[in-house]
């Protein structure tokens, strides 16, 4: 067997996890989303049957496997039409690295109840003046006694609201250098001096977004998540799987508006036959299949590499399969919408909503443009320009 060929175990997982997104579906993320409620029950019944945690060592609750697995779970989700971002978030990027780097106490405290979804970690690396490069953040940690003292601002953070606490990119000095250099603070939302603000999107989504002000956050030492030192290899621990699951989450969206286009082609007859059997509609329809196909293989290869250990090698198709996925996603939903015309901007048929949705997976967690530097600098080996 290749790595192509997907196992039997995998079949068995998407299996699974489509029939309970088709249990939910796209009304009921649809329903939350009006009521401005996260989608607690999707999530409650996701991790009581273990697929919030199917990347998580086995010994603190979780399943033992990888991001290949967990990006199954929340493609499948996402064909459903019930996507679930907070996957990409707490199992995937704060989970893996403390499970990665983490303490014996971090790990015990916070993995089980991450693998079963009776506990939430945002994560918080964006900043207002600092944008894609993470070399500016001016969130800083500075030592007092055996505590640090966290200061700064960070925006677009992902699910506060739900979260028992968020994963902090901040920055501390080095002794030796008198650099400031990236390190990872598990900071709880209920911490003095932590204080959260909604940011008024256009986006409707189950999950909101805020901005945070730190004003002397007081944490105890062992806040501090792995080797001082080593902030930047851990960063990207996180950053990797970050990027895989959001190809995830764009070619489950993605593939969820190509179904819809491609029943209602089927059905709709105007003339003699069903437009589907119009080239002019079956073509464009057949290309985004194959673009989320594509795309869907090389998410699968970043997934392979990560879960073996090449963070090198997965750092790059998991920028590429980012890419991939996003521009995939907006084609696909672009052109189900126009397949139905009308009645694609419409509540009933539900894909007008997606075409603002899709159109994140094209600028976060990092914009194409910078994916095309990091592909043109570190793959092909061309110079910089800042």
């Amino acid at each position: 067997m290749t790595t192509l060929v997907e196992s039997e175990e995998h079949k068995a997982l998407r299996s699974a996890v489509a029939a309970l997104g088709k249990r939910y579906g796209r009304d009921y993320l649809t329903r939350t989303v009006a009521e401005g409620k996260p989608p607690t029950e999707l999530w409650s019944e996701a991790g009581k049957l273990g697929y919030l945690g199917v990347n998580l060592p086995e010994e603190y609750g979780g399943g033992g496997g990888g991001i290949a697995e967990l990006s199954i779970v929340l493609e499948e989700l996402g064909a459903a039409g019930s996507p679930l971002l907070m996957l990409v978030v707490s199992p995937a990027i704060c989970g893996t690295v403390i499970s990665r780097f983490g303490t014996e106490d971090q790990k015990r405290q916070w993995l089980p109840g991450l693998a079963d979804g009776t506990r939430l970690m945002a994560f918080g690396i964006t900043e207002p003046d600092a944008g894609s490069n993470s070399h500016r953040i001016t969130t800083t940690a500075r030592r007092d006694g055996a505590d640090w003292l966290l200061t700064g601002r960070k925006v677009f953070i992902s699910g506060v609201d739900m979260a028992d606490a968020v994963l902090i990119v901040g920055r501390t000095e080095d002794a030796r250098t008198g650099r400031l250099k990236p390190c990872l603070f598990i900071v709880p939302t209920d911490a003095e001096g932590f204080r959260k603000h909604p940011i008024d999107m256009e986006l409707n989504a189950a999950e909101k977004q805020f901005e945070l002000v730190l004003d002397d956050v007081r944490l105890p030492a062992d806040a501090l998540v792995g080797d001082e030192d080593a902030g930047l290899l851990q960063l990207f621990a996180g950053l990797n799987p970050e990027r895989v699951m959001t190809a995830a989450f764009a070619i489950g969206m993605g593939r969820y508006a190509l179904a819809k286009a491609v029943e209602y082609a089927r059905d709709r007859t105007v003339w003699k036959a069903p437009i589907g059997a119009h080239q002019a509609i079956a073509h464009p329809l057949a290309q985004a299949h194959i673009d989320l196909e594509l795309a869907r293989l090389m998410m699968h290869k970043a997934a392979l590499l990560y879960d073996a250990g090449d963070d090198i090698g997965a750092g790059e198709a998991a920028n590429m399969a980012k890419y991939a996925a996003g521009e995939a996603c907006v084609r696909a939903v672009d052109q189900a919408v126009h397949t139905l015309g009308g009645n694609g901007l419409t509540r009933e048929f539900g894909l007008a909503s997606l075409i603002t949705a899709a159109r994140v997976s094209r600028i976060a967690p990092v914009s194409r443009e910078m994916i095309l530097n990091y592909v043109s600098h570190q793959t092909l080996g061309l110079p910089k320009s800042y």
